[in-house]
């Protein structure tokens, strides 16, 4: 029997579990020669770009609900070690004892995590990174009415102008006003230490973001930093003082430390170079999918580290690391064309398309679009073999009419 091996139970790595089995049945591979495994510290599918939202412990799906009808093996451990010499993965389980698992072949999907910052006080600052930290933020917010009536109970602080900081801090306005009933000192306060808005994003989709916070009435404090935190006041660099009893930070991702046990290269991140066929360049019984891999989405750019390269990336990896081991062809990465839906709370959405993000949609048009993507999209199918295996088909792909219908 051949082992496949995947490490890590998101995105990427879910995907990468179905194609290999979907790539195994279309070629007549009984499920005796070829085991699949995906190893997970958690039982769930963590919905992840959902989490800058309200009650965001309800954001997953269980893993066994998705690999258990399609014959996939899940363990539940954390891995401590790689060592690609023996094809061995070192791992701890839940009571926990150590466990050596071995592999034919290997695909690491084990995410990214935020960079915490070394800020003086940064133990009063939350974040949205994990399924816990997002519920801890959810808690405190609702909990907000319960503190002393004292300046800055509903102001937010959110670090970082990115794709995140933008999301949570357009969201946070609505759900700071729901707790804060009839009170009027609801602030939220977005510091950027660039000059701009976004500044990853480009100017194509500046002016409606720019456009949608002034509506909301987010506070921007650009080209600045935050210097100290209390458990009442942020700091920024310039001297100004902001009374807030709730700071996050959402600047800074890395891959997985996991990376560093394979030999290759890697970006700046952390990510591994991968060739064509998301294999480690340097470890070719190797394959990373997802946010641990630099791979080329087009001519000139690398992937993101978001769902909507981790959902494809996982299926191509999976379908290569079967065909690989099976000694059948294999599917030079391909992703879908570039597009990006970022969520402005009660403003809306902007909806861009291609590198320089050219906008398609804006408001509720965008809204209704963003809706569908976290409510549906990135969500699979469960306790449904056939409709698993189905969208696990690397050459599926959605029509651009869609998002500019």
């Amino acid at each position: 029997m051949k082992n496949i091996l995947i490490i890590g139970g998101g995105f990427a790595g879910v995907w990468a579990a179905a194609a290999a089995v979907r790539a195994a049945r279309a070629h007549g591979v009984p499920q005796q020669q070829l085991q699949v495994t995906v190893v997970s510290s958690g039982d769930d599918l963590v919905i992840r770009p959902r989490l800058y939202e309200a009650d965001p412990q309800v954001m997953r799906v269980a893993l066994d609900r998705v690999l258990g009808p399609i014959g996939v093996r899940r363990i539940a451990a954390t891995v401590t070690d790689i060592d690609t010499n023996s094809r061995t993965v070192n791992a701890i389980v839940r009571s926990g004892r150590n466990t050596v698992l071995g592999y034919d072949r290997l695909v690491l999907a084990a995410g990214s995590q935020l960079v915490r910052p070394a800020i003086p006080g940064s133990e009063w600052i939350f974040d949205v990174d994990t399924l816990d930290a997002a519920a801890a933020l959810d808690h405190h917010v609702r909990r907000l009415p319960q503190r002393p009536a004292t300046a800055g109970r509903f102001t937010a602080v959110v670090i970082g102008a990115g794709f995140t900081g933008l999301e949570i801090a357009a969201e946070l306005v609505a759900r700071l006003r729901e707790v804060a009933g009839d009170a009027d000192d609801v602030r939220v306060v977005l510091v950027e230490r660039a000059d701009v808005l976004g500044p990853e994003l480009g100017e194509g989709p500046r002016p409606p973001i720019s456009s949608a916070l002034s509506h909301l009435g987010v506070e921007l404090r650009l080209g600045k930093t935050v210097e100290l935190v209390t458990d009442s006041e942020v700091e920024l660099s310039d001297g100004e003082l902001i009374p807030s009893s709730t700071v996050i930070w959402t600047a800074g991702m890395a891959a997985s430390p996991l990376t560093q046990c394979i030999p290759g290269e890697r970006d700046r991140g952390g990510r591994l170079r991968v060739d064509e066929f998301l294999r480690v360049l340097g470890a070719p019984e190797v394959f990373a999918t997802g946010d641990t891999a630099a791979a080329v989405a087009e001519a000139g750019h690398t992937v993101m580290q978001s769902c909507q390269h981790a959902i494809p990336m996982g299926k191509f990896a999976g379908h290569n690391v079967a065909a690989d081991v099976l000694g059948l062809d294999l599917a030079p990465f391909a992703p879908n064309p570039y597009v990006t839906c970022l969520d402005l709370g009660a403003a809306g959405a902007v909806v861009t398309t291609g590198w320089d993000r050219t906008v398609q949609k804006t408001r509720e048009q965008g809204k209704a679009l963003k809706r569908r993507i976290n409510a549906e999209w990135i969500y699979p199918p469960v306790d449904d073999a056939d409709a698993i295996l189905k969208l696990a088909d690397y050459q599926g792909s959605w029509s651009m009419e869609e998002f500019y219908a």
